[in-house]
Protein backbone atom coordinates (compact mmCIF):
# COMPACT_ATOMS: atom_id res chain seq x y z
CA UNK A 1 0.00 0.00 0.00
CA UNK A 2 2.78 2.43 0.90
CA UNK A 3 4.54 1.59 -2.37
CA UNK A 4 1.47 2.52 -4.41
CA UNK A 5 1.07 5.74 -2.48
CA UNK A 6 4.72 6.64 -3.14
CA UNK A 7 4.29 5.88 -6.87
CA UNK A 8 1.20 8.10 -7.03
CA UNK A 9 3.07 10.96 -5.32
CA UNK A 10 6.07 10.64 -7.65
CA UNK A 11 3.87 10.41 -10.74
CA UNK A 12 1.84 13.45 -9.62
CA UNK A 13 5.04 15.41 -9.03
CA UNK A 14 6.28 14.58 -12.52
CA UNK A 15 3.01 15.67 -14.11
CA UNK A 16 2.98 18.94 -12.20
CA UNK A 17 6.63 19.56 -13.07
CA UNK A 18 6.02 19.01 -16.78
CA UNK A 19 2.96 21.28 -16.75
CA UNK A 20 4.91 24.00 -14.94
CA UNK A 21 7.80 23.74 -17.41
CA UNK A 22 5.42 23.94 -20.36
CA UNK A 23 3.66 26.98 -18.88
CA UNK A 24 7.01 28.73 -18.39
CA UNK A 25 8.02 28.07 -22.00
CA UNK A 26 4.72 29.49 -23.25
CA UNK A 27 5.11 32.57 -21.07
CA UNK A 28 8.63 33.24 -22.37
CA UNK A 29 7.45 32.83 -25.97
CA UNK A 30 4.54 35.21 -25.42
CA UNK A 31 6.86 37.73 -23.80
CA UNK A 32 9.35 37.63 -26.65
CA UNK A 33 6.55 37.97 -29.22
CA UNK A 34 5.15 40.99 -27.38
CA UNK A 35 8.61 42.56 -27.18
CA UNK A 36 9.19 42.10 -30.91
CA UNK A 37 5.78 43.58 -31.78
CA UNK A 38 6.22 46.65 -29.61
CA UNK A 39 9.90 47.33 -30.27
CA UNK A 40 9.04 50.14 -32.70
CA UNK A 41 6.87 51.79 -30.02
CA UNK A 42 9.60 51.80 -27.38
CA UNK A 43 9.75 55.59 -26.77
CA UNK A 44 5.99 55.89 -26.29
CA UNK A 45 5.91 52.82 -24.06
CA UNK A 46 8.79 54.20 -22.00
CA UNK A 47 6.88 57.45 -21.39
CA UNK A 48 3.81 55.48 -20.30
CA UNK A 49 5.94 53.44 -17.96
CA UNK A 50 7.55 56.47 -16.35
CA UNK A 51 4.34 58.31 -15.58
CA UNK A 52 1.98 55.35 -15.43
CA UNK A 53 -0.60 56.73 -17.87
CA UNK A 54 -1.17 57.29 -21.54
CA UNK A 55 -1.18 60.67 -23.21
CA UNK A 56 -4.92 60.47 -23.89
CA UNK A 57 -5.64 59.73 -20.24
CA UNK A 58 -3.47 62.67 -19.17
CA UNK A 59 -5.32 64.98 -21.56
CA UNK A 60 -8.65 63.81 -20.16
CA UNK A 61 -7.56 64.37 -16.58
CA UNK A 62 -6.39 67.92 -17.32
CA UNK A 63 -9.42 68.49 -19.58
CA UNK A 64 -7.43 69.74 -22.56
CA UNK A 65 -7.72 68.99 -26.26
CA UNK A 66 -4.37 70.19 -27.61
CA UNK A 67 -0.85 70.14 -26.21
CA UNK A 68 -0.56 73.87 -25.64
CA UNK A 69 1.91 74.48 -22.78
CA UNK A 70 0.01 77.52 -21.50
CA UNK A 71 -3.34 75.72 -21.45
CA UNK A 72 -1.73 72.71 -19.77
CA UNK A 73 -0.19 74.89 -17.06
CA UNK A 74 -3.42 76.82 -16.49
CA UNK A 75 -5.48 73.65 -16.17
CA UNK A 76 -2.86 72.03 -13.95
CA UNK A 77 -2.69 75.02 -11.60
CA UNK A 78 -6.46 75.16 -11.24
CA UNK A 79 -6.98 71.42 -10.69
CA UNK A 80 -3.97 71.04 -8.42
CA UNK A 81 -5.05 73.91 -6.17
CA UNK A 82 -8.70 72.92 -6.03
CA UNK A 83 -7.75 69.39 -4.94
CA UNK A 84 -5.38 70.55 -2.21
CA UNK A 85 -5.99 68.59 0.98
CA UNK A 86 -5.77 71.79 3.05
CA UNK A 87 -8.87 73.13 1.30
CA UNK A 88 -10.79 69.86 1.63
CA UNK A 89 -9.65 68.33 -1.66
CA UNK A 90 -8.51 64.84 -2.44
CA UNK A 91 -4.84 63.92 -2.30
CA UNK A 92 -5.56 61.05 -4.72
CA UNK A 93 -7.03 63.40 -7.32
CA UNK A 94 -4.22 65.88 -6.77
CA UNK A 95 -1.67 63.15 -7.43
CA UNK A 96 -3.52 62.10 -10.62
CA UNK A 97 -3.41 65.72 -11.80
CA UNK A 98 0.31 65.87 -11.04
CA UNK A 99 1.01 62.61 -12.92
CA UNK A 100 -1.05 63.84 -15.88
CA UNK A 101 1.01 67.05 -16.03
CA UNK A 102 4.19 65.00 -15.73
CA UNK A 103 3.10 62.79 -18.66
CA UNK A 104 2.23 65.77 -20.85
CA UNK A 105 5.53 67.43 -19.98
CA UNK A 106 7.33 64.32 -21.21
CA UNK A 107 5.39 64.48 -24.47
CA UNK A 108 6.07 68.21 -24.92
CA UNK A 109 9.77 67.61 -24.29
CA UNK A 110 9.82 64.83 -26.88
CA UNK A 111 8.08 67.06 -29.44
CA UNK A 112 10.52 69.90 -28.75
CA UNK A 113 13.52 67.58 -29.14
CA UNK A 114 12.16 66.32 -32.48
CA UNK A 115 11.66 69.88 -33.70
CA UNK A 116 15.15 70.90 -32.55
CA UNK A 117 16.74 67.94 -34.32
CA UNK A 118 14.98 68.83 -37.59
CA UNK A 119 16.45 72.34 -37.63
Amino acid sequence: MARFLAQIIVLGGQIIGKAFTQALKQEFQAGSQFASRTSNEAPRHAANTISGMSLEEAKQILNIKELDPEAVQKSFDYLFNINDKKTGGSFYLQSKVFRAKERIDIELKTIKEKNDSKT
